[in-house]
C-alpha cells in the first residue's frame, strides 16, 4: 500500500539554526542505546566545532567537526538499565536527552504486514486480541520509534520520527507485528527493549536496497544511470505540482477525512458531462498499471451503458467489483452508494439504482475513487463487474473501456488539485523513469540509510507480497538486500530474521508458493531465521489478524540463537527425500513430534512420476520420517507439499510449529 510521498516533504528533525547543529531523529528523549557496545553518536555543526558527550552511566567522548561540518564519536554503553541522561556540547550549544534507556535495539522492517498497526485497518483488516493488547500496553521498558514514511532518489542524512513509551495510545498505532516481537523479549528478558519500525506497504525488496546492492542484480545494472538521467525530470515534476491548489487533509478527524472535498470537479457525475477528451483504462485493474502509475489521489470513471427497453423504469444492481479506497457511486446524476472511510478496500461495491431515475435507454455510471495508498482504482474479477435488474439473471458486463481522470493528486496528507476542467493531469512532466516509493533504492534512501549507523541487535523483516510476480528474481534479490544492510551497519552478520508470506488467493497466475521457496532458500545466508504463517494466513485477506503468533515466532529464534534461552523456533524443515519401492520418505529437520493435521482428508501433499503430472498424496509419519505416495503412481520421483497460493500447513511438529511449503524436485513450471 504505497502513498507516493515527494522530496519537498518537510522532514522534522532535531536541528537549531541559530546555532548551526543537526541531529539525527533517530536521537531523542526516551531513546533506547544498545548495551555492552560502542554505540556512535554523530551530527552535523559548524567546521571545527568541538562536540563533548557526557553520559549519566560515566562514559565520555570526545571529537572535533570536519571540515564538512560531520562529526561522530562512539561511546560504550553499560549493561542493560536506566533511565540516564546523555548530554551532549555541540560548539556553545548543548542538548539533554532525558529518560534514556541501556538494553536491545532492534529494526521492524518491510510492507503492509509489518506496518498494519496494533489496531488494525478497521473493518477488515483487524488484530486478533488487539484491543486487550493495547490496553495493557503501558510499559516504559518497551520503547517505540516509528519512520515517517517518504522516499528519496539520494541517500538522505535524516527521517522524521521520535522515540515514545510504550503505552495505548502509541502502541495502537505502532505495528503489530513488532510490538508482538518486542514485547516477548522483554517479558523474557526483563531488560529495555528499542522497536526502530520502518515500513512502507506495498513496496518491493529493491526499493529498501541501496544503488550499489541493486546494480549487482542482472535486472538493474543500469538502473543507476537511468536514475540519475530521471533526477532533473524529477524536479521538474515535483516544481509543477506544487504550482497547484492545496487541500490538506493532515488535521482532520479520521472519519471524514475524505469527505465534503472539493476537487473543482463539479458535474463530473453528471449525464450529459463532456468526457470525450478523457482517456480510457480497461476495468477492472489497478491504476497503476495504466498510464497513470504510481499514482495517489483522486480519479473519475465514467461508462454510458446501453439498457433494453424492459428494463427502463426497473430497480437496477450496479456492482463494482472492490474499489481501493473510497468511492462515491452515481448513476444518471444521482449518488447511489460509497464507502468515504478507509479499511474498505477488499469490499465488494454493490449498490442500488432505483427506478425512479433509470428513465432511458442510456445509463451513465460516474466513480469518483480516492486512494491514498498502495494501488488505487476498481479491480478484483471481471465477472464482479455488471448491471442487473432486482430479481432478474440478465445481466450487462460492466468490465471493459472506462472513461478516466485523474483530478488531484495526494502527497503527504495534502491534495494538489488539478480539476476537471482542462484535464490538467495530463499536462503532469513525464518521467524517463517513474520515480515513487516503489522505486529501486527511494526507502533505502530515505527510511533506512538515516538511521545508519544507530547501533542494533538485529533486524526483523515482513515483506514478499509485492515480488511474487518475479520470485525467481528475489532469490538473489533478498540476501542482497540482507548483505547491503549488514555492509552498511559495520556490525558483522547481526541477525536477521524474517516473516514468511502467507496463503492468500492472488489470482490465477501468480503462484505465490515461488515467492515462499525464494524465501525458505534464504536461510542459506548466515544468521538469519524465517517464521513460517501458512497456519495463520487468511486466504481471503492478504492482511491475517493474527499478528501475535508471527511476532512471537520470529521472537523464538531471537531468543534461542542470541539470547541463550530455550525455544522451539522452527517447525519441520523438508531435508532430504529417497524413494522406497512405490513410495517417497522424506526426512526433516526440527522433527520432533511430527503429527499430521489434516481437513476433509486433505494433506496437501502430492506426488508425481517421470511425467511430472502431481495427483493427490496419502500421508503417514513412522519413526520421524513422513511417507508419501499414490497407488496411481508405481514408480514416484517428486513430492510438493502446500504447492499452491492458498495451501495451508497440515505438517507440524509437537511444539505446534508448522513445516514451509516445498519441493523435492526442480522443474521449471
Amino acid at each position: 500500500m504505497k502513498e507516493m510521498i515527494l522530496l519537498f516533504v518537510l522532514l522534522s528533525v532535531t536541528i537549531s539554526a541559530q546555532n548551526n547543529f543537526e541531529m539525527p531523529s533517530i536521537f531523542s528523549d526516551d531513546m533506547v542505546l544498545q548495551q555492552k557496545s560502542y554505540v556512535p553518536f554523530w551530527g552535523k555543526a559548524n567546521p571545527g566545532d568541538e562536540i563533548i558527550i557526557n553520559t549519566g552511566w560515566g562514559e565520555k567522548a570526545k571529537t572535533k567537526t570536519g571540515v564538512d561540518g560531520n562529526w561522530l564519536a562512539k561511546v560504550k554503553t553499560p549493561k542493560a538499565g536506566g533511565p540516564y541522561d546523555v548530554k551532549l556540547k555541540i560548539g556553545t550549544s548543548e542538548i539533554n536527552y532525558k529518560n534514556v534507556l541501556i538494553g536491545e535495539v532492534w529494526i521492524c522492517s518491510g510492507q503492509s504486514n509489518m506496518e498494519m498497526p496494533l489496531m488494525g485497518w478497521p473493518p477488515r483488516d483487524t488484530i486478533t486480541g488487539s484491543t486487550e493488547a493495547i490496553n495493557n500496553s503501558s510499559n516504559a521498558g518497551i520503547r517505540l520509534f516509528t519512520v515517517t514514511r517518504t522516499f528519496s532518489v539520494k541517500p538522505q542524512f535524516n527521517c522524521e520520527g521520535s522515540w515514545m513509551e510504550a503505552n495505548p495510545q502509541t502502541a495502537a498505532s505502532f505495528s503489530a507485528t513488532a510490538y508482538f516481537f518486542g514485547k516477548k523479549l522483554y517479558d523474557e528478558l526483563k531488560i529495555p527493549i528499542g522497536l526502530i519500525h520502518s515500513s512502507w506497504g506495498g513496496t518491493p525488496v529493491e526499493a529498501w536496497t541501496n544503488g550499489k546492492y541493486i546494480a549487482m542484480h542482472e535486472n538493474y545494472k543500469d538502473f543507476s544511470d537511468k536514475l540519475a538521467v530521471s533526477i532533473v525530470d524529477f524536479e521538474k515534476q515535483k516544481k509543477w505540482i506544487e504550482n497547484h491548489k492545496v487541500i490538506d487533509v493532515n488535521d482532520r478527524e479520521q472519519e471524514s477525512k475524505w469527505t465534503n472535498l472539493d476537487f473543482n470537479d463539479a458535474g463530473c457525475a453528471q449525464i450529459n458531462y463532456d468526457d470525450s477528451n478523457w482517456h480510457e483504462m480497461n476495468l477492472p485493474n489497478g491504476w497503476e498499471n495504466s498510464e497513470i502509475g504510481n499514482f495517489d489521489g483522486v480519479v473519475w470513471f465514467r461508462k454510458k451503458v446501453e439498457l433494453p427497453d424492459s428494463w427502463i423504469g426497473n430497480d437496477l444492481i450496479v456492482k463494482l467489483s472492490m474499489i481501493d479506497d473510497v468511492d462515491i457511486t452515481f448513476v444518471n446524476g444521482t449518488k447511489v452508494g460509497g464507502y468515504e472511510t478507509d479499511g474498505h478496500w477488499q469490499t465488494m461495491r454493490i449498490y442500488s439504482v432505483p427506478k425512479e431515475i433509470v428513465k432511458d435507454k442510456i445509463l451513465t455510471i460516474a466513480v469518483r475513487v480516492i486512494d491514498s495508498q498502495g494501488g488505487g482504482g476498481i479491480w478484483g474479477q471481471s465477472e464482479f463487474m455488471k448491471l442487473y435488474q432486482v430479481n432478474s439473471d440478465e445481466i450487462i458486463p460492466l468490465s471493459g473501456a472506462w472513461k478516466c481522470l485523474p483530478v488531484a493528486e495526494y502527497i503527504a496528507g495534502k491534495f494538489f488539485v488539478y480539476g476537471a476542467k482542462n484535464l490538467e493531469f495530463f499536462n503532469r512532466p513525464k518521467l524517463p523513469l517513474q520515480i515513487s516509493a516503489y522505486t529501486p533504492t527511494t526507502l533505502y534512501n530515505a527510511m533506512i540509510k538515516p538511521l545508519i549507523p544507530f547501533t542494533i541487535k538485529g533486524a526483523i523483516w515482513y515483506q514478499g507480497e509485492s515480488n511474487t510476480d518475479n520470485p525467481k528474481a528475489y532469490e538473489k534479490l533478498f540476501p542482497l538486500m540482507i548483505e547491503n544492510w549488514r555492509t552498511d551497519w559495520q556490525q558483522g552478520n547481526f541477525p536477521f530474521y524474517y516473516a514468511q508470506i502467507a496463503p492468500y488467493e492472488y489470482g490465477p497466475g501468480t503462484n505465490s508458493q515461488r515467492l515462499r521457496e525464494a524465501q525458505l532458500k534464504t536461510l542459506s545466508v548466515k544468521k538469519t531465521g524465517m517464521a513460517v504463517t501458512l497456519d495463520i494466513g487468511d486466504p481471503l485477506n492478504i492482511h491475517p489478524s493474527n499478528k501475535k503468533d508471527v511476532g512471537e515466532r520470529l521472537a523464538y529464534w531471537a531468543l534461542t540463537k542470541d539470547y541463550g534461552k530455550k525455544f522451539s523456533y522452527s517447525g519441520p524443515a523438508y531435508k532430504k527425500m529417497k524413494v522406497v519401492d512405490d513410495r517417497i520418505i522424506l526426512s526433516f529437520d526440527y522433527n520432533e513430534g511430527m503429527y499430521l493435521k489434516t481437513t476433509n482428508d486433505l494433506t496437501n501433499f502430492e506426488i508425481a512420476g517421470e511425467d511430472k503430472i502431481f495427483k493427490k498424496a496419502a500421508v503417514f509419519i513412522e519413526e520421524k520420517k513422513v511417507h508419501v505416495y499414490n497407488p496411481e503412481i508405481p514408480k514416484p520421483v517428486a513430492v510438493r507439499y502446500c504447492w499452491n497460493d492458498t495451501g495451508e500447513a497440515t505438517l507440524f511438529n509437537k511444539y505446534g510449529l508448522p513445516a514451509s511449503s516445498f519441493r523435492t524436485d526442480g522443474w521449471e513450471e
